[in-house]
């Protein structure tokens, strides 16, 4: 009887996994690309979002751009019965800290965090950009809508937290816009102290930076194509780990980049008429990111953006030269592609926050042997554990194994010189966490 019950399970796990839940699609349905459009619109018509620009009025500037954001937040909370709690984080930036940070200023960020009830220190982070800048990086006066670059980022999150409000998850979901993007990346950075003084335990930042462009300058227009940016591997890994990897291999396994192969995959099974694209850097060429700072800390995280960039359309005084018009305006942004990455992000961090935990110390051996064996420890919440391998050139996790409810196994007939492995845990819903890469190996 319990060879039978445990026969049943498998299957049962197996046909799940295969089919999905049909609260991602719910999740999916329920973004609005008219909401997001008015939320473009109202973070456009602040005039500037600019890092060091007027925090006093009501209907310019910065201060006003996040006093409406935290305002959106507690509407949410407000609908929700007060599941979001929402405020201000922020820190003091001197003036000799930064050539773009040109007087003092405090750079503050909107937070709202949506506790979860199995988890609550395990946290899934969203963030969009509330800040803008024209040509010159110190000109805080000009107008500066920032449509594009970042309203439609900031835009996604906050339609995200409406939408994911009305779930409960196991996980803690953290939606945030951040300032000082343009100056330094502050903001990210910031957040990143906090959260490592708090003690939080991030699964990963999902940075949003310009969801809204369809047309490039390299003149392809798509509405589907969306990149992932991930590094490598993480830049506090320590000198033993360093060497392990030239032995073992991972170059391209880290923990940023596994975050990238999750919602890559993720995006695939549910929205599989969205083209993911895993472009293996950390951010575009030379320039950077609000991941980056989290990257910094430890924390996995990732840049999900627009495949196809305009440049004539960010980071530009608006004008008119030579036919082109210059400037990130709202005429510009594409709501309905928009809708399409916030959704993106939705299933992903709902995918994410109904997860167990991932699990610990896991460990490959069979050095000269026609098998893989893996070791793990179990995690409170895991009903089972799937075991993933792929080519070694491959860049996404091509074959698995559900395994059960055990804490090692050994794949036969697979040679261990020839694939790259990982393990994640399965919860009761069937929902994963991001695969672990081995970072232990025995005889």
């Amino acid at each position: 009887m319990k060879r039978i019950i445990v026969c049943l399970f498998f299957l049962t796990t197996v046909v799940l996994q295969a089919q999905g839940d049909s609260r991602l699609y719910d999740i999916i349905k329920a973004v609005s690309s008219e909401r997001i459009e008015v939320d473009i619109g109202t973070l456009a018509s602040f005039g500037t979002h600019h890092t060091l620009s007027d925090t006093i009025s009501k209907t310019r500037g910065i201060g006003a751009a996040r006093r409406w954001i935290k305002k959106e937040f507690e509407r949410v909370s407000k609908n929700c019965s007060d599941c979001l709690e929402a405020f201000y984080q922020k820190d003091l930036v001197k003036k000799d800290e930064n050539s773009r940070i040109v007087k003092d200023v405090w750079v503050v960020n909107v937070v709202a965090i949506q506790k979860g009830a199995k988890y609550p220190n395990r946290f899934i982070i969203m963030s969009g950009d509330i800040d803008s800048r024209v040509s010159d990086p110190n000109n805080y006066t000009s107008d500066s809508p920032g449509a594009n670059d970042n309203a439609s980022g900031m835009a996604g999150t906050i339609e995200t937290a409406r939408v994911l409000s009305k779930y409960k998850f196991e996980n803690s979901i953290i939606y945030v816009g951040l300032s000082g993007e343009e100056q330094g990346l502050f903001g990210g950075k910031g957040l990143a102290v906090y959260a490592k003084e708090k003690g939080w335990e991030v699964i990963g930042v999902l940075n949003n930076d310009m969801i809204g462009n369809i047309s490039g300058v390299d003149s392809v227009i798509s509405n589907r194509n969306f990149r992932i940016f991930s590094e490598p591997v993480p830049p506090t890994e320590t000198k033993g780990e360093r060497n392990r990897r030239r032995f073992y291999g991972g170059e391209v396994d880290g923990i940023s980049r596994q975050l990238a192969r999750y919602v890559h995959k993720t995006t695939k099974k549910y929205m599989p008429e969205m083209n993911p694209i895993l472009i293996y850097r950390l951010d575009r060429f030379g320039r950077g990111g609000h991941h980056r700072p989290f990257n910094d800390a430890g924390f996995p995280g990732i840049r999900i953006m627009e495949a196809h960039e305009n440049y004539t359309q960010q980071h530009q005084d608006i004008r008119t030269e030579n036919g082109i018009s210059y400037g990130d305006k709202l005429e510009y942004v594409n709501f309905d592609y928009a809708m399409k990455l916030t959704a993106v992000n939705a299933i992903n961090l709902a995918s994410l926050a109904w997860g167990p935990p991932s699990p610990k110390n896991v460990a490959i051996g069979s050095v000269v042997e026609p098998s893989a064996r893996l070791k793990w420890d179990k995690v409170t919440g895991a009903t089972g554990y799937k075991i993933y391998w792929r080519s070694t050139t491959s860049p996404t996790w091509d074959h698995s194994r559900f395994v059960g409810d055990v804490s090692e196994f050994t794949l036969n007939g697979i040679v261990i010189d020839n694939y790259f492995f990982g393990v994640s845990a399965v919860g009761e819903n069937t929902y994963e966490n991001v695969v672990v890469f081995p970072n232990q190996v025995f005889n």
